[in-house]
Parts: C-alpha cells; structure tokens; sequence
C-alpha cells in the first residue's frame, strides 16, 4: 500500500511531456474556438430571426402588390380582344372603300 502511494504522488509531480503540453494547449485553443463558433452561430440565428420578421411584415404589401399585378394583367387581353374585333369591322370598311375607288 505504501509503494502506491508513492508512485501516484511520484506520477502527479512529475512533469508533462512534451507531447502532453502540446495537446492541452491545442485542446483550450480548439474549445477557444468552439466558443467563437457558438457565438458566431447564435448571431447568425438571431440575424436570420430578423430577416424573417421584416419579411413577414411585408406579406400583406406583398398580397395587395400581387392583386394589382393579376388586374393589370387581365385588363390587356379584355382590350386587345375588343380592339381585334373593332380592327376586324375597320379593315373590312377599307378593303370595300379601296374596291370602289
């Protein structure tokens, strides 16, 4: 018993390899920056939260924009519908007024 004693309080005075300082100081570097990662991340959310509010708050702009599109668009074709049929009787008329002459 007493020869454990002395080897364990010999193994935790003894110094560190070299091999082992270079690990732990790789080891708090690399928790280093997995704290900035976290960091970083939790910006990113809270940006991308905010970008979703403000787009959410354009939604009814959006619905009033895209009813105005659908009206200006059907209204072309209702004209050049009308327009077709009067152009149709205008050049019959010119085509006679041309024979006549």
């Amino acid at each position: 018993m007493a020869s454990q004693q002395r080897s364990t309080s010999a193994a935790g005075t003894r110094e560190k390899s070299y091999f082992e300082q270079q690990r732990e100081e790789l080891m708090a570097e690399i928790a280093m920056s997995f704290e900035h990662v976290l960091a970083n991340i939790n910006k990113l959310n809270r940006s991308l939260e905010a970008v979703i509010t403000v787009g959410n708050e354009f939604s009814s702009v959006e619905a009033l924009w895209s009813q105005f599109e659908n009206v200006m668009g059907k209204e072309p074709e209702e004209v050049s519908d009308k327009s077709e049929a009067e152009g149709e009787t205008s050049v019959g008329d010119q085509t006679e007024g041309a024979s006549e002459a």
